[in-house]
């Protein structure tokens, strides 16, 4: 409970809050405010889910969920269609998040690794030099190593000093889910008045294992299924159990914004709501499909961003610290190669991202001794996207595909069965269970959003695909990637490849 005796309860804080809002919101929309009057930087809140896929809230159209409070936040602000995180883990994908810069270039695609010291998260730079109280709290940020899994790794990290959020911001407690709320009022509490805040809550839901309450659980029967799982009692279940993690979600969620309300906040704060990365089912986590990294993406900003606006433009996880630090008139750093996208927030004109990049890396710590259908955790790959067209590039492609953290439940053994005794239809057979895999997939997302048609080497694709692999080969070499660049493909008008399909077209 909020102590009677703070002084932000008092008529004459409120008041003065009220002016500053006020005129905050006068300056950002009024062309004429004098350039000696410069905006207020606003609060910033990043609520971030664990293993949350694109379409899975309500406010996207989708049935299965019910999220009321998510949906209120998407009408105040707006909500994003093609937002990709950097990663389909949650280690490189937050790595990412926090640093404007892909996992690769921040040296953290070891699932194990703390952030080197040397790499700037973007909420110090708030600290430094705009004066935030920056903090987390909430479920495991992932970015401190692996000290415990061992006593020689812990001894390793305090050797050399490895673990390092403690330096980086002001306030940092990890919780469960429920005890979010109370660490957002102790935060708000420590909060000097004069100082604007950054934190950042971290949700476990929906992360597997799955145990919601059975009343969020929505009947299994009633759902509606992409083309890429099949149509399994088992996978069923699974994805009732999923749903009713979401639907939870949802409702602590409405307890932060309640408290934010409360401490009357909530006004003058950038309020931004995302998933680390994909579901932990088929086709999701660990994989370079879609659903491995496209999350729901919701920022509400009340003066500042178009209530009930919403944009299908690239947005890549590199981008969120680039733009929140412009949100809060603070310059990125130069080596942050996220894009800032607050013009878009603002609905002024602005360049889209051509491409978003997703890195795949090991899953995990445990070393790859064993290559079969329960332990791929060791999978290495990369992937580009455009609007239109993806290119995964599978680098250790005799590594079965195994869906991360389910691969043990009824609905993936459902599936191996399915397989087995050949239930499955093609195209799930050739996604799911071809061994080898192969080493480039291409897919023509606009007539094939599951991704289950792989188009690499048709001719009719040769100049999109060569495209994408060189867009790669760029990103790769830049960001210092330590897999074989991708194979380049000379000029399509002179590929056997590309001559072949012509002849059999023309009939000859």
């Amino acid at each position: 409970m909020q102590p009677q005796s703070k002084p932000w309860n008092s008529v004459p804080f409120r008041l003065c809050s009220a002016l500053i809002v006020l005129s905050t919101f006068f300056v950002i929309t009024n062309p004429t405010a004098s350039a000696d009057q410069p905006p207020t930087r606003p609060n910033l809140l990043l609520l971030l889910s664990d293993d949350h896929s694109y379409p899975f809230l309500s406010t996207y159209g989708n049935s299965s969920v019910r999220t009321p409070v998510l949906d209120q936040l998407a009408a105040e602000g707006m909500k994003f269609h093609r937002c990709f995180t950097g990663a389909p883990q949650c280690v490189p994908s937050r790595a990412c998040l926090m640093t404007g810069k892909s996992a690769i270039a921040a040296r953290m695609t070891r699932f194990s690794a703390p952030l080197p010291r040397s790499e700037v998260s973007f909420p110090e730079l708030l600290r430094s030099e705009a004066g935030y109280f920056t903090g987390i709290c909430g479920r495991s940020f992932h970015l401190d190593g692996a000290s415990n899994s061992s006593p020689t790794l812990r001894q390793i990290y305090e050797k050399h000093d490895l673990k390092s959020f403690d330096d980086r911001v002001d306030f940092l407690n990890t919780c469960a889910d429920d005890d979010v709320p109370n660490q957002i009022n102790s935060f708000l509490d420590l909060k000097p008045a004069d100082k604007p805040f950054f934190l950042w809550a971290s949700f476990s839901d929906p992360h597997h294992p799955w145990k919601a309450e059975p009343d969020l659980r929505p009947d299994p029967a009633s759902l509606l299924l992409p083309p890429h799982w099949p149509d399994l009692p088992e996978l069923r279940q699974q994805l009732a159990d999923y749903f009713a993690e979401i639907n939870r979600l949802d409702r602590t969620i409405g307890k932060v914004l309640e408290v934010l309300k409360q401490r009357e906040v909530l006004d003058n704060t950038l309020i931004v709501f995302c998933g680390d990365n994909g579901a932990a089912l088929p086709h999701g986590k660990g994989s370079l499909y879609d659903p491995g990294s496209n999350v729901p993406l919701l920022m509400r900003w009340p003066g500042v961003i178009k209530p009930g606006s919403e944009s299908h433009a690239l947005i890549s996880g590199e981008d969120l610290a680039p733009t929140l630090l412009a949100a809060a008139q603070v310059p990125a750093l130069p080596e942050m190669t996220g894009l800032n996208q607050l013009p878009l927030l603002k609905g002024e004109p602005h360049t889209p991202r051509k491409f978003v990049f997703v890195e795949r890396g090991s899953h995990g710590s445990r070393a790859p001794v064993r290559v079969d259908i329960t332990s791929a955790g060791f999978d290495l790959g990369r992937a580009v996207r455009s609007e239109r067209y993806k290119l995964i590039y599978n680098c250790t492609p005799w590594v079965p595909y195994s869906p991360v953290d389910s691969a043990g439940d009824p609905g993936w053994k459902a599936m191996q069965t399915a397989n087995l005794t050949s239930q499955l239809p093609d195209a799930l057979q050739n996604t799911y269970f071809r061994t080898p895999r192969p080493v480039y997939e291409l897919y023509d997302l606009q007539t094939d959003p599951s991704e289950l048609n792989n188009l690499s080497g048709q001719a009719e694709l040769a100049p999109v695909e060569k495209e994408l692999r060189e867009a790669l080969t760029e990103k790769m070499i830049l960001d210092v990637d330590y897999l074989p660049l991708p194979a380049l493909l000379e000029d399509p008008q002179n590929t056997p490849s590309s001559a072949g399909p012509k002849r059999r077209k023309s009939g000859k």
